[in-house]
């Protein structure tokens, strides 16, 4: 089964594929000597009386008829069948809930459902705040920079000084995300096979005492591509730039959509990047100890300065997701900028996933852009639990 929605959805579909009730089957049966059975996931949008409008995660919207005798049932966030899902009435569906119906169907792509399972609206938030939390608490994400395919684990360069090796069982459930998208709902499962060097990553698990190792009970990997460089020309027209690439040493045109992300660095935190990109630079040639460790002394001041992880790393992923977002508008030519792309296409032509101005004192501390790469790869992909909510 793909996982193209949140995980939680995809517990809805698993659990009324496994486990449907017995009145519910036979309503089915029913359903089906009068017309074809027709199933559909989505959130209400409306209700009046015994019908609905289900916004469908396809797209359309459907009009579902609550038929007499159907069977509603209250899915609990993380819960992965019907054994102990509680019945529910009519009167208790709201605007904003996901569900899962399953019925006969009618002109127009309209259901009148033998069956609903809902998962409340509070409670999908519930579960996403509790997952984006423990992302946060026993997660890791960066750049795989080595595999060793024999122990089924990866070293994974977090920030420019610190990697962390992730380790995977037989246990470890693994996603993808999809080939134009960092958005974790959008993401279909995968194998240990698919993660390639240079692909981000992120994991879940039992982190070590020193931060160094994480035993993956969650892993979930892309293939983006990096961009830094500057600006050489904008065709708002057309909603793309032209941007000279510091990592492929030629130009690339990058187009922007509804889904991009545009977001600029204020100058004093683009200081303060590129003071952590120095330091760890100095740090390795120096034979200072690795894990992006700064003392107190030399470390800048301000609420804005980056916070530490275990192990010694600053969390820059937190930081920057504080960052106001900007338009193309706000973009100017020759100005410094690093995006996270699609692969692209024969053409040349990429569409942007994020973009983040004001870089250019980041990319003067890391000239080649590589290190800037490596502080940013965490923080472009799509937060697990945090993107999946309810439209």
């Amino acid at each position: 089964m793909r996982c193209t929605l949140s995980l939680a959805i995809c517990a809805l579909r698993a659990a009324l594929a496994l486990a449907i009730p017995l009145q519910a089957q036979d309503n089915a049966g029913a359903a089906q000597s009068s017309g074809a059975t027709a199933k559909n996931v989505g959130v209400v949008k409306s209700i009046s009386g015994n019908s609905l409008v289900l916004k469908s995660d396809a797209g359309p919207e459907i009009t579902v008829t609550v038929a007499d005798g159907a069977r509603l049932l209250r899915m609990a966030a993380g819960q992965t069948d019907l054994k102990s899902a509680a019945t529910i009435t009519l009167a208790d569906l709201q605007v904003g809930d996901r569900m899962l119906v399953r019925g006969r169907s009618g002109d127009n792509g309209a259901i009148t459902a033998s069956t609903i399972v809902v998962m409340k609206q509070s409670d999908v938030a519930q579960k996403q705040q509790h997952d984006r939390e423990d992302w946060q608490k026993r997660g890791a994400g960066g750049i795989v920079s080595t595999i060793d395919s024999a122990a089924g684990s990866f070293t994974v360069s977090v920030t420019p000084t610190l990697s962390v090796v992730v380790k995977t069982t037989k246990d470890t459930s693994f996603l993808r995300y999809a080939a134009n998208s960092v958005k974790f709902s959008e993401a279909q499962k995968g194998t240990i096979d698919q993660i390639k060097t240079g692909d981000q990553l992120r994991a879940r698990g039992a982190r070590s005492a020193d931060g160094k190792e994480l035993t993956a009970e969650e892993v979930i990997s892309g293939t983006f591509r990096n961009i830094a460089g500057t600006i050489s020309s904008i065709d708002a027209a057309n909603n793309t730039i032209t941007v000279k690439d510091l990592l492929a040493k030629k130009s690339v045109v990058i187009k922007f959509n509804s889904d991009s992300q545009l977001r600029k660095l204020s100058p004093q935190m683009a200081q303060r990047l590129a003071f952590f990109l120095k330091g760890g630079a100095q740090a390795a040639q120096s034979g200072a100890p690795a894990g992006g460790q700064t003392p107190a002394s030399a470390a800048p001041a301000g609420n804005n300065a980056p916070s530490a992880r275990p192990g010694g790393a600053p969390d820059f992923q937190q930081m920057l997701s504080r960052i106001p977002a900007v338009t193309l508008a706000d973009l100017q030519k020759e100005d410094a900028v690093m995006v996270v792309a699609t692969q692209g296409t024969a053409s040349g032509e990429v569409t942007a996933i994020t973009l983040l101005g004001g870089v250019e004192p980041v990319l003067t501390a890391s000239p080649n852009g590589m290190s800037a790469a490596a502080l940013f790869s965490g923080w472009n992909l799509g937060a697990p639990g945090g993107d999946a909510g309810p439209q």
